[in-house]
């Protein structure tokens, strides 16, 4: 009876182990897929200019974003897009993004749904920390 208790909570140990492995490799493995995908199709199909446009000519998203160029990057939970990536997939989900992305491109969501979306699922921190990436990403390739 010993024999057979240990054996169960080793088994439980194990399978908690490969359980909390598997989560976390497999959402490091999915933010990073997702990353490479939106960067390439950004930087082939050329639209990283025109997301650079749009920003400049809708003055909320400008000041949105620019809030991000006095901000001490120590001092952010992520700093890297692919940290970003991970914290997004971890927080909203991989089809739960490509949703978003696909509504964004079709013109069926209005950036004030996904800036409420984003409000509701992260912290002040990460949103934070979201928009000093933007602003890098845009203003200091």
């Amino acid at each position: 009876m010993k024999k057979f208790l240990i054996f169960i909570v080793v088994l439980v140990v194990f399978v908690g182990v490969g359980g909390y492995a598997i989560y976390y490799y497999g959402t490091n493995l999915a933010s990073q897929k997702l990353m490479d995908a939106v960067s390439t199709e950004l930087e082939n199909s050329g639209q990283t200019e025109k997301v650079k446009q749009f920003i400049e000519n809708d003055s909320e998203l400008k000041k949105f974003v620019e809030e991000a160029a006095s901000v001490d990057d120590s001092s952010l939970p992520f700093t890297t897009k692919e940290e970003a990536t991970r914290v997004l997939v971890k927080k909203i989900g991989v089809t739960k993004l490509l949703d978003i992305k696909a509504q964004a491109q079709e013109g069926t969501l209005s950036k004030e749904e996904v800036l409420a979306d984003l409000q509701g699922k992260l912290s002040e921190e990460e949103l934070l920390a979201l928009k000093v990436i933007a602003y890098k990403e845009l203003y200091h390739k």
